[in-house]
């Protein structure tokens, strides 16, 4: 073989040796990037879980505390009503002539 036929199939050699050494090696670093860029993803996405978790759990204890006053009205409202009830009796005997 001629000395330029040996030389241009020791560089194309090189040449195929070399890409494959660049393409690995970008290959790796993007894989690197893309991690970065998943893990980056994850941890807004759990942060953001984090908060809408913080504020159900403030939605449930407001909730709480309504029933709580919720409750405390209706029973303020029914001793009101049996007061009522009593007054009206005693009204309702005045106005007959009767006295207490």
């Amino acid at each position: 073989m001629s000395e330029i036929a040996v030389l241009s199939t020791v560089l194309g050699i090189l040449g195929t040796i070399c890409a494959i050494v660049f393409g690995f090696a970008t290959y790796k670093r993007n894989c690197k990037v893309d991690n970065e860029n998943e893990g980056k993803e994850a941890g807004t996405i759990l942060t953001e879980i984090g908060y809408i978790k913080a504020g159900v759990d403030d939605i449930k204890r407001k909730q709480e505390r309504q029933d709580e006053r919720h409750l405390e009205i209706i029973t303020r409202i029914t001793a009101v009503e049996q007061s009522a009830k009593q007054a009206h009796l005693r009204i309702d005997r005045i106005e007959k002539g009767d006295r207490v």
